[in-house]
């Protein structure tokens, strides 16, 4: 049998005593869909999975890749257990997967459908790739790290997971969401979900009155993204927490603008963490995918279920891709910051902008809040021209930004959000809630901020009076 000496202690004694190695270090370390997709204790879970890998020493072959999973995460799991956490930078790079008993240095990439099973009558690790993949958990198991979440899930988009969200919220029961969020998410709420009976009611949610008012005891969910997008509008994740708690309801925050590299809502009181992992976490506009990290194993395995039942888990050469633009993540995250605030900061003081949208200035009405809650202020942010003509020159003059929907990309990008992400919502309900046509965003990325400034200044310049 190939394995290595340092499993043997596990083995042996694992199969002296299965409960040796119970609770709940062991159980974060299961394939998760093997954890939800079979009700079984832990001990029935440690006999199942290390079958293959007893008969296999039976008949002298290699030792089973799943058993060497379970054994080398365990294994890992009680050296690791009191070492206390390293920087994200460090765990983005220093992410062990497990799933290679060769030591790949890059994650393995299990580009299958379905598995081999050890009897006709009993089941491995992982059986569907619908409901669970190698390549998919690991991603979820260092996205739940980076969150400090008890579960991470990863989507086919973020779209895709904001719906399973959603679909936590029965027929008469309400959601309570911000005014000011992603057109896409907008769209979801006030076309789709009102189809099953779900009442929506939206709220500015940088006014914690105006919050206190609409959340009551029909209240299942509260939804809102700080910074918002595209208004950069900042809520008190920690009240906001604490209201939605108190008539029961669960919070969610979409912190796809900041990442756990600035921000962990967890940490301040959400349930829900969502992320439009097509934005910063892949970083280089090459791939779609959404993220949810969860608290609490009972609101975790309502999730799984739904995302296995609607068959919306992430493939795994997505997740392979997203595995390998994340480990760059805090690097990009810092260095398109620091672009950002010089640009915001350049664009304050222009003639011709009116007003800049951006936490990281002093004159931003919730920027204190804001850093009571993260360690920066991202690279996202919005400015006014006054001017629909103005503003549509800039967009169009700019030679180092790219015009498209999205943000978070190595590559600096612009838009017009009402012509563009946030088209789909009525021009009266833009206007009402703030939102005017002359409204420019910009995802900053990373390329010389020098050239950066000197685009936008010459886009300006020769924009119409």
């Amino acid at each position: 049998m190939a394995s290595s000496p340092t499993l043997k202690p596990f083995v042996s004694s694992l199969y002296s005593d299965p409960t040796r190695h119970c609770g709940s270090l062991l159980e974060n370390y299961f394939p998760r869909s093997f954890q939800v997709r079979k009700e079984l204790c832990l001990e029935e879970k440690l006999k199942l999975s290390t079958k293959q890998f007893r008969l296999n020493c039976l008949g002298h072959r290699d030792m089973d890749v799943s058993a060497s999973v379970l054994a080398d995460s365990v294994t890992d799991a009680q050296l690791d257990v009191n070492e206390e956490d390293p920087s994200i930078s460090t765990l983005l790079m220093n992410f062990d997967s497990n799933f290679d008993p060769y030591g790949a240095m890059s994650t393995p990439l299990y580009q299958t459908a379905t598995f081999k099973q050890p009897s006709a009558t009993e089941n491995g690790p992982y059986d569907y790739t619908r409901s669970g993949n190698p390549t998919r958990d690991v991603l979820e198991r260092l996205l739940a790290k980076l969150e400090k979440a008890d579960r991470a899930f990863c989507f086919t988009s973020g779209m895709a997971a904001l719906s399973a969200v959603a679909n936590l919220v029965g027929t008469g029961q309400e959601i309570v969401a911000g005014d000011d969020i992603y057109g896409g998410s907008d769209r979801l709420l006030s076309q789709v979900t009102p189809r099953s009976g779900v009442v929506v009611k939206r709220v500015n949610t940088s006014d914690l009155s105006e919050v206190a008012k609409v959340i009551g005891p029909k209240t299942k969910l509260v939804w809102l993204e700080s910074p918002t997008n595209p208004r950069q509008q900042i809520a008190d994740i920690r009240r906001i927490a604490e209201m939605a708690h108190t008539h029961g309801a669960i919070l969610l925050v979409d912190n796809s603008i900041m990442t756990p590299v600035l921000s962990r809502p967890l940490e301040l009181g959400a349930d829900i963490v969502m992320h439009s992992a097509t934005k910063f976490m892949a970083g280089h506009s090459d791939l779609m995918a959404g993220v949810l990290a969860v608290k609490g194993e009972s609101l975790a395995k309502e999730l799984y279920f739904l995302q296995n039942a609607v068959g919306s888990g992430l493939a795994p050469f997505d997740c392979w891709i997203c595995l390998r633009g994340i480990k760059t993540m805090a690097l990009r995250v810092e260095k398109q910051q620091e672009n950002a605030q010089k640009i915001a900061e350049f664009l304050s003081s222009h003639p011709r902008v009116k007003k800049v949208n951006y936490a990281g200035l002093p004159n931003h009405l919730g920027r204190d809040l804001h850093y009571s809650q993260a360690k920066g202020a991202g690279s996202v942010l919005s400015f006014l021209t006054g001017s629909l003509a103005l503003s549509k020159h800039v967009v169009e003059t700019t030679k180092y930004f790219s015009i498209t929907v999205s943000f978070g990309s190595v590559k600096s990008l612009i838009s017009l959000p009402c012509f563009m992400s946030h088209a789909s919502i009525p021009s009266a309900v833009r206007e009402a809630r703030g939102l005017t046509e002359d409204l420019v965003r910009l995802s900053v990325g990373i390329e010389d901020v020098e050239d950066l400034i000197a685009d936008l200044d010459n886009a300006l310049r020769t924009g119409p009076l």
